[in-house]
This record gives C-alpha cells, structure tokens and sequence, in this order.
C-alpha cells in the first residue's frame, strides 16, 4: 500500500469521524493522566522514603520530675544513669551511627520553631518536653534491639521510633496511589471500549469503500490497516496531552509551588515525568493496536 493513499484514507477517516476520534483522544488523555499520577505518587513514596529513612531516628526519653512511667517513679534521671545509657548506645555502634542529646530546653526551644504558627506553642513549657538521647541508626529497621535494650531501663521514660510513624504515613500513600492506579483502569477499560466503537462506526460509513476495495482484490492488511492508524493518531494523540499535563503539574504544583512551602524535600521532578512517558506511550500503542485488530477480526470480516 502506497504511503499517500493511506494517509488519504486515514484523513477521510478522521474527518468523517471527526467527534468521535476526539472523544478517544480526550478518554485516553484522562484514563493516562491518572494513571501517570499514580505512577509519579508511587515515585514520590519512594523518593521520600529514601529521603526520610536516612533521617530516621529513634529517641530514648529520659525521665524527667513528675514523669507516671512506673520506672521512673517521678524522679527525673540521674547523671549516673544518663552516664550508663550513653555508654550502652556507645557499645552498640556500628549499628548506632550518631547519638545526640537533647536537653529539655533544647527540645523546647526546637518544639518552639517547629509549631511557631500553632496554638499548641502557647501551651507547652520548658520541662513538659523531657531531654532525649536522639540515636541515628545505620539500619532503621533494625529498631527493636536498641528498643528491647532501654525499654523500663533505670532513667528511660520511653523509646520512640519514627519509623513507626513515617510507615503509616507511607501507607496512605501507597492506598492512594492503588486507588489512583484503579480508577485509571476503569478509564482505560473505557478508553478501549470506546476505540472498539470508534472502529465500528468508521466500518460502518465506509462499508461501501472497503465492498469496492473486496471488489478489486484489496488484501485484508490494506483494508484494515487505515483503522488501525486512525485509532493509534486519536490515541497517541490523547498520550502526548497525557503527558503535557504531567509535566505541568509536576512543574508548576511540585517544582514552583511545594519547594516554596516544603524545603529540603525529595520531591519529584520532570524527570520523573520523562521516565514515565516511554511506559505510557507503549501502552497506548499495544492498547490501540490490539483493540483495533479485535475489533476489526470480529467485525470486518474480509
């Protein structure tokens, strides 16, 4: 088939169904958009994960006066005992990479900065924040051996990991990012359904068309194929405003926006977005062909 009598039958073929090429493209934008957002959230979890794992730390609180741990007794800790755990978390390295102490009026004064626009500053107090050994480990998720050893330990009010924390936060991430993944299945599914009647339609006003080509002995690939491309343009078109829109709100919302607010953040970046496009482009093509080629076996049987 020469290559300026396909291009002319796939015009015809778009402009004659015209409103419904649009409708695909604009199907297809959507159903890929969200999916390239559940795609960039996923890389978003794993780049704060990375990020925030290397920052965790677990902080063994020391009792302060007043402290209701049974082990404390409301006395606060002595200077001997914080003398005992330090040495202890010193015993434990490599696996404790820093240990830092944090007196209550340096937890304070960080609580202080941390909530400054919050009401909460106004109610807290030097002395209600109790001094902490803040320890780095060099593996975060080996967390219950530093917690089964100064757990009840004399002097030691708690131990807190902020893994804990950072896993439930990652949680909602990656149930968002599913629920994202499934609502773009359900506009793929109806992206392929509407191709399949794009198709059909387009068969259907060209049947006269594709009755002469039988006529002359036009093969089933020359009959075929100029549905196929229609369908794979309309397609690949919506992709390309898929992937624009990624991009800009990648670059707009997270690269002009959130670094403002958020500093020091991994954040995505358009990168993230050209990593993506290859994957998205792919699978609009094998989406369209495949679909085309169904459709076209169940209903233009040459």
């Amino acid at each position: 088939m020469r290559l300026r009598f396909l291009a002319g039958d796939v015009w015809v073929g778009l402009r004659r169904n015209l409103s419904m090429a649009v409708s695909v493209v604009l199907v297809t934008m959507v159903s890929l958009y969200l999916l390239g957002l559940g795609l960039l959230a996923q890389r978003q979890a794993d780049a704060m994960k990375g990020y925030w794992y290397d920052r965790v730390q677990v902080s063994v609180f020391l009792c302060s006066r007043g402290s209701l741990q049974p082990n404390c007794g409301g006395l606060p800790v002595t200077e001997d005992q914080k003398a005992t755990i330090k040495a202890q978390l010193d015993e434990m390295k490599p696996l404790v990479k820093q240990v830092f102490f944090e007196s209550e009026a340096e937890a304070f004064q960080r609580f202080s900065e941390q909530f400054k626009n919050s009401p909460l500053a106004g109610n807290i107090s030097v002395g209600d924040i109790p001094s902490s050994y803040r320890v780095q480990l060099s593996d975060p998720t080996r967390y219950e051996i530093v917690a089964s050893a100064f757990e009840n330990a004399p002097g030691v009010a708690s131990v807190q990991d902020q893994e804990k924390v950072l896993k439930k936060f990652f949680t909602v991430i990656n149930y968002v990012t599913l629920f994202a993944v499934i609502v773009a299945g359900l506009m793929v599914l109806c992206s392929t359904l509407l191709m399949a009647t794009t198709i059909r339609q387009a068969a259907f006003s060209r049947r006269r068309e594709i009755g002469i080509m039988r006529l002359v002995g036009a093969s089933n690939f020359a009959i075929r194929t100029p549905f196929i491309v229609e369908v794979l343009i309309a397609a690949l078109a919506g992709a390309g405003l898929a992937v624009g829109l990624l991009w800009a709100t990648v670059h707009f919302i997270f690269y002009r926006y959130l670094t403002n607010i958020v500093l020091n953040q991994a954040l995505i970046s358009a990168q993230d977005v050209w990593a993506i496009t290859p994957y998205l482009l792919g699978g609009v093509v094998v989406l369209a062909v495949v679909t085309a080629t169904v459709t076209l076996w169940r209903y233009l049987r040459v």
